[in-house]
């Protein structure tokens, strides 16, 4: 059955008339979760889990027609029973299941299996055919655990305050930030950029708890600073925002950063592997507990990844797009519209 279609707006549902993130305006759109390589403006009807709406009310627009569900709760679409499943990538992201006369389709939009201490975990669905990401689909992407992570971040601070060296953290206003003030909180005052405050307000105000922050404003005191935590979008990495910064000690929070090279490349102080996405374990797990007939592979490694699914007896096809983690970055930053001081 087709309940599929690949189209240069994106993927469509021709029985339920409506595409899933779609890459530019429709009539009907179904979101998996806020980052604006995801949820575009211009649509005319946005449908997201409960968790995104405040999200992109907040990025796109608060006069968008939106409305939302919660996790795993049914709504006819057009004949088309569409859900809402926990993709544990940020704060409400989202598979997006669609049921039509007993076939069953899995769009896992971006994921992680690896739980942390701020997104809802990841559920795997069992289904017909899986749309699946492969941003780290490369054996070499393994990630750490939550804890051990956290550990890792702790002793840098640590060590950053016996030299007298304010700790930096460059990291997405929507997802890298929230998860780093999770994994930083109770160790000391936490300082986050004007992106990343007003998105944990309109996160805060939909009833979601997030750890406690401080605005840097432009006229910030240095001394207030000295010695403690910051969270900066990494599109701030050379501002004069970030030179005004006391003693400062940045670290680029990416899973690229797994890879030594990277660090050097982004010319910062340390790289810490913090990725919201599956990283290869991960995938191949999720992939395996939906028991899909076929699999459709986009973002990243899609070649490589499809391939190998393919030697393991798993039925794979290479789906290309125009956007990918690159497109992701460039928006990503534009929707954080940095401020510079």
């Amino acid at each position: 059955m087709q309940l599929i279609k690949f189209t240069k707006k994106g993927i469509y549902c021709p029985q339920g008339k409506f595409y899933l993130d779609p890459w530019f305006p429709v009539d009907y759109a179904i979101i998996s979760h806020g980052h604006a390589d995801h949820a575009r403006w211009g649509m005319k009807h946005y449908l997201c889990q409960n968790d995104s709406k405040a999200i992109l009310k907040h990025r796109i627009g608060s006069d968008i027609k939106i409305e939302s569900l919660g996790y795993d709760e049914p709504l006819l679409i057009n004949g088309v029973k569409v859900s809402f499943h926990p993709a544990g990538h940020v704060i409400g992201s989202a598979q997006i299941r669609l049921e039509y006369k007993g076939y069953v389709v899995v769009f896992s939009g971006d994921y992680k299996t690896q739980p942390d201490f701020i997104s809802t975990p990841f559920e795997p669905i069992k289904c017909n055919t899986f749309i699946t990401e492969s941003t780290f689909g490369l054996p070499i992407y393994n990630w750490k655990s939550e804890k051990e992570l956290q550990n890792e971040l702790h002793q840098w601070v640590e060590t950053n305050k016996a030299n007298n060296r304010t700790s930096v953290f460059l990291g997405y206003s929507l997802g890298k930030a929230q998860r780093l003030m999770s994994l930083l909180e109770g160790l000391d005052e936490i300082y986050v950029h004007t992106a990343i405050h007003n998105l944990n307000e309109a996160i805060s105000n939909s009833g979601i708890r997030l750890p406690k922050t401080t605005l840097i404003t432009n006229d910030f005191d240095k001394k207030a600073l000295q010695n403690k935590i910051v969270i900066m979008p990494p599109g701030l990495l050379g501002s004069k925002l970030l030179k005004r910064v006391p003693n400062a000690a940045t670290a680029i929070c990416s899973g690229w950063m797994q890879i030594r090279g990277n660090r050097r490349w982004q010319s910062v102080d340390a790289g810490f592997a913090v990725s919201d996405h599956a990283d290869w374990n991960g995938l191949l797990s999720a992939i395996k507990a939906t028991e899909a007939e076929q699999v459709y592979v986009t973002h990243g490694s899609q070649a490589i990844f499809s391939k190998y699914l393919n030697e393991i007896g798993i039925k794979a096809h290479e789906l290309k797009t125009d956007f990918g983690e690159e497109a992701m970055a460039k928006a990503e930053q534009e929707s954080e519209k940095t401020i510079e001081a």
